[in-house]
């Protein structure tokens, strides 16, 4: 019987050796304290003010239609923090394309898909214990308005701690991915971008 080169690993392996890496990696880079979450980015990003439509919107108007019908809630919490308001819609668009019960196959929630403390979420664990315990709950989540005041704030924290757009954006993304995420929603952003 001739070989075909390929080489065959059981999937119980795949899968255990997946959920050790996703662990690590939770611990290390999605398992930040509240102190970050609370952090205020001053002079993190020096949001463009060159344009703002009368409703008060400062989305680029080619952006889809669902993610345009969350321009005043993107446009609020991206200033609030620093952020441009064309940078958290892009971060929306890739996470779930404006759909407010978006739900993860790893089980983050939300238009930011941000992990719960509840659900699917609940079961990973880190040294101390449940990786996501002081996170919100899935209810919580799925108001448009608290996910992206929550989410705004974890990627403005994230990259306060990082110093660096594209790091706080890897560290925002799904784990194991690497700067695939990240390089996907600058792209996204530049697309788009007033």
């Amino acid at each position: 019987m001739e070989s075909s080169g390929r080489i065959f690993i059981p999937i119980a392996f795949l899968t255990g050796l997946i959920l050790a890496i996703f662990l690590w990696l939770a611990t290390s880079a999605m398992n930040f304290p509240d102190s970050v979450l609370a952090a205020d980015p001053k002079d993190s990003i020096v949001v463009s003010n060159s344009y703002i439509k009368e409703d008060g919107c400062q989305l680029n108007q080619e952006f889809p239609s669902q993610i345009l019908q969350w321009c005043d809630l993107i446009t609020r919490y991206s200033l609030q923090h620093d952020l441009e308001p064309d940078l958290l819609a892009a971060l929306i668009y890739q996470e779930s394309g404006g759909d407010p019960l978006a739900y993860s196959h790893s089980g983050a929630v939300g238009l930011m898909q941000v992990m719960p403390n509840d659900g699917l979420a609940a079961s990973f664990m880190c040294p101390n214990g449940p990786c996501f315990q002081n996170r919100p709950s899935i209810n919580e989540l799925q108001d448009p308005e608290f996910n992206i005041s929550y989410g705004t704030r974890m990627l403005a924290g994230l990259l306060q701690k990082t110093g660096s757009l594209r790091e706080a954006l890897k560290s925002y993304g799904p784990v194991g991915v690497g700067y695939y995420y990240s390089d996907k929603v600058l792209a996204i952003y530049e697309r788009f971008r007033s």
